[in-house]
């Protein structure tokens, strides 16, 4: 297979093997010949078939520019199109990691308390990161964790992520969410409320933190409504002050229309688990977000007692609201075409002015 089409930028990479496939294209392991360092190289074919693809693919590569953190995977490159108007494929060159935790978890069935906790610990510091800079994830799972064998662990996929102009970010529920139902926060299944908090994701860190400790879905629904029969299985029925704040009427009506559950006893339900580490997992799960801790809070947890303090942690630098303009805009596919060529440029100039700095 012909993997690069009319790049010129292609040379410098050494192709070795293809390591991953999705609708999206292709992934595929390389040697940058210039450095000798292995790399992943996402193939993105066909971007501009559907508009929605191509506007996921600008968010990822704007937001991988944006935010740099230890715990969230590196774009080294992005290869510039041969023409400005007329390209289709893009190839974005990441750091190449070994695994994802989906994988691990499915083949390793030595992980110890200390791996739980040092995965969730990382989590919670790259979520930190991110809901500092006002951007909400929407699509954390086991599969868009990255994992090395030294159990250095990063987020990727940050196609559905979104960016918030309210501070505290408070932001508009999205109709193109359309995030793994296992892993979503039960006020998106049904469309609880009309504004989000980052919340949301510190639910799909309770559920990916649960699957951890026990290798299975903790809410594995086939439906909305199976979803919100499994969470309430475990949670029991939400109080009358949650269901009063749910505006959809029909998920209202069906909450309250339920059978009276009780909740389940999270010790018994994770017994084998280190009891602070169910202690912090009840509290990531709480139906009502506002019971939810934020990541800096859930990191304050005694369950992390005697892990150092990064005192050299990094905090994002202040978006520009230009970044995020084209929200408001109705795109044409060439409107996206012209934006990411655009994004391109800009990190071909990021990576100039890092090295440039460095020097």
């Amino acid at each position: 297979m012909e993997f690069f089409t009319e790049y010129g930028e292609a040379s410098q990479y050494q192709i070795e093997e293809i390591i991953g496939r999705g609708s999206f294209g292709v992934v595929a392991a390389a040697v940058d010949t210039q450095t000798g360092e292995r790399v992943a190289i996402k193939k993105i074919h066909d971007m501009f078939e559907h508009a929605s693809d191509g506007t996921r693919i600008l968010w990822e590569i704007k937001l991988l520019r944006l935010l740099r953190h230890p715990n969230i995977v590196e774009i080294k490159h992005i290869l510039l199109p041969p023409a400005r108007r007329e390209f289709r494929d893009i190839y974005v060159v990441f750091e190449l990691m070994e695994s994802d935790l989906q994988k691990v978890m499915q083949v390793n069935e030595n992980l110890t308390a200390g791996h739980h906790r040092y995965f969730l610990y990382q989590l919670l510091h790259a979520l930190k990161y991110i809901h500092a800079a006002n951007v909400f994830h929407r699509d954390l799972k086991p599969s868009n964790i990255l994992v090395n064998s030294n159990c250095k662990l990063k987020i990727c996929d940050f196609g559905l992520a979104r960016a918030s102009r309210d501070d505290p970010p408070l932001a508009i529920f999205w109709t193109d969410y359309v995030a793994t139902r296992w892993y979503r926060a039960p006020e998106l299944c049904g469309s609880f409320f009309f504004k989000y908090t980052p919340a949301i994701d510190i639910w799909s860190i309770g559920c990916i933190f649960a699957e951890v400790l026990t290798r299975k879905p903790l809410f594995p629904g086939t439906n909305v409504k199976h979803q919100l029969d499994l969470i309430t299985d475990v949670l029991g029925t939400p109080s009358h002050e949650t269901l009063s704040q749910i505006r959809n009427e029909k998920a209202r009506r069906y909450l309250t229309g339920m059978k009276r559950k009780h909740p389940i006893p999270f010790p018994s339900m994770f017994c084998n688990a280190d009891p602070q580490a169910v202690r912090l997992l009840e509290r990531l799960l709480a139906f009502d977000p506002k019971d939810r801790p934020t990541a800096e809070e859930a990191l304050a947890d005694p369950y992390f007692e005697g892990f150092p303090n990064l005192e050299h942690e990094p905090s994002p630098h202040p978006f520009s609201k230009l970044e995020f303009e084209f929200e408001r805009w109705k795109l044409t596919k060439d409107g996206i075409r012209d934006l990411i060529y655009r994004e391109v440029e800009n990190h071909h100039f990021s990576v100039c002015f890092r090295l440039t700095i460095s020097v």
